[in-house]
């Protein structure tokens, strides 16, 4: 019987700036009584890589550009955060009342930057507005946690780093990978039979998002505190690919 497990692992406190990830996870997961297996995936949430690698950034001391003024004044926007997401971005795609769409410098189309401040304590932060930015590169970020992780335990193991995205023609957001290491996240399944025999012409699998989108479910979205969920029984390839072979070719993204 096909059975795949997502488990968040509970009890890690809250990451600070510069705080080494790894012997955080790996005392949840021994004080979960989970134990690493060959073939586990650790799914970060982005909030968490991003704190530990200290991507804070103090709206008070940002200075608004004159387009980051326009940009404001039309997404109704406090200018200094549209100077963030505008020095976050390749491109801004759309901009409306409430929200700026962007290319961000990862390649990942995305509200806003990805820029967060919620659930980010004021209070002893030293910062007045605290604003978190998305990992500098968040293959490298997953790549690194992967091969530590790997060496500590004696295991095959994948890593991922998700984040909540919204999707075109689509409502709500939902957990895609912006950052893997270790698994193959996109399955070309072209020039396979289907279940009759005809052959697939079409068919490309986002393994990596797929995954994303259940380990979100289990770590939730406001203040349920489960940024890592371990996901077991999942047959999966080892690969080189990252989370950049989920972005689709710009010559053949019909939304942009």
């Amino acid at each position: 019987m096909a059975q795949v497990s997502f488990t968040a692992l509970e009890g890690l406190p809250r990451v600070q700036p510069g705080q080494d990830l790894v012997p955080l996870i790996l005392s949840a997961a021994e004080a979960s009584g989970h134990a690493f297996m060959d073939g586990d995936i650790v799914v970060l949430a982005q909030k968490i890589v991003s704190k530990s690698e200290n991507r804070y950034v103090d709206v008070a001391t940002v200075q608004p550009s004159e387009l980051a003024h326009e940009l404001a004044e039309i997404a109704q926007k406090d200018p200094r955060l549209v100077e963030l997401i505008l020095s976050e971005s390749q491109k801004v795609l759309r901009c409306v009342p409430g929200v700026l769409i962007v290319r961000h410098r990862i390649g990942v189309v995305a509200a806003n930057a990805g820029i967060d401040q919620s659930n980010l304590p004021q209070q002893g932060s030293g910062m007045s507005e605290p604003a978190l930015l998305l990992p500098l590169d968040p293959d490298a970020s997953a790549r690194v946690l992967c091969d530590r992780l790997s060496a500590e335990t004696g295991r095959r193991l994948a890593v991922l780093i998700i984040d909540s995205i919204g999707r075109a023609w689509r409502q709500g957001t939902c957990g895609t990978t912006i950052g893997a290491a270790g698994i193959e996240c996109v399955r070309d399944l072209r020039g396979q039979s289907d279940y009759f025999g005809r052959t697939l012409l079409t068919s490309e699998l986002g393994i990596a998002d797929e995954i994303a989108a259940g380990a979100s479910l289990v770590m939730g979205q406001a203040a349920e505190g489960r940024p890592v969920v371990l996901v077991r029984g999942l047959e999966w390839t080892d690969s080189p690919q990252t989370a950049r072979h989920l972005q689709r070719p710009r010559d053949k993204d019909l939304f942009q």
